[in-house]
C-alpha cells in the first residue's frame, strides 16, 4: 500500500498541526483507491473533540489492569483525539457529494514521534486506509509518516508518493 499526495496536502496536514500545538490536531483524507494506492485528492480538517467524558466512556467495564487505567487518567486533548460520528458523517457526505471517499485519517503528535501509540492501533482506521502521523516538536511540524493496517494485526509503513 502507498499514499499519493501532493506538497500541498502534506503542508494542509503540518499546518493544522502547528496551529492546534500542544493539542493533537485530527482530520480525514479524501480521495481515490487506483491499484493498491490511496490517491489523496483533499484534506479535510476535523475539529478534536476529545473530553474527559470519553476517557470515562472508554474505560467503563473493559477489566484493564491498574497500570493502564493510571495511564489512561493522563488522557488529553494533548495526547488524544476523537472525531465523534456527526463529523464522519459530514466529511463522508461530503466525499460522496464530490465523487471522493475516505481513504484514511490523519493526527498529529505533540512533542511525539510520528509513529503510532498503542492507541492509536486500538481506535485506528479500517483496513487498507492510510493513518499520516505528523510530530509536532515545540510547536514546528516535523517527520510525517503514513502507515496501514491491512491484515489489523499490525501497522506497516506506508509509502508516501509525491504527486507534481
Amino acid at each position: 500500500m502507498a499514499i499519493k499526495v501532493t506538497n500541498a496536502h502534506l503542508d494542509a496536514i503540518k499546518q493544522h498541526g502547528e496551529r492546534t500545538y500542544p493539542y493533537e490536531c485530527c482530520g480525514f483524507l479524501l480521495g481515490t483507491m487506483q491499484d493498491d494506492v490511496n490517491v489523496l485528492v483533499e484534506v479535510y480538517p476535523a475539529e478534536n473533540e476529545w473530553d474527559e467524558s470519553i476517557r470515562k466512556v472508554e474505560t467503563l467495564g473493559e477489566g484493564i489492569p491498574a497500570a493502564a487505567r493510571d495511564y489512561r487518567k493522563q488522557e488529553s486533548h494533548a495526547n488524544r483525539y476523537w472525531i465523534t460520528p456527526e463529523q464522519y458523517k459530514r466529511a463522508d457526505t461530503y466525499a460522496g457529494a464530490h465523487g471522493l471517499q475516505i481513504v484514511g485519517y490523519y493526527h498529529s503528535h505533540p512533542d511525539h514521534p510520528a509513529e503510532p501509540s498503542g492507541y492509536d492501533f486500538d481506535h485506528s482506521c479500517f483496513a487498507n486506509q492510510s493513518y499520516v502521523i505528523v510530530s509536532v516538536e515545540s510547536g514546528k511540524a516535523g517527520a510525517l509518516n503514513s502507515f496501514n493496517k491491512p491484515d489489523y494485526e499490525k501497522f506497516e509503513p506506508e509509502a508516501i508518493l509525491l504527486e507534481a
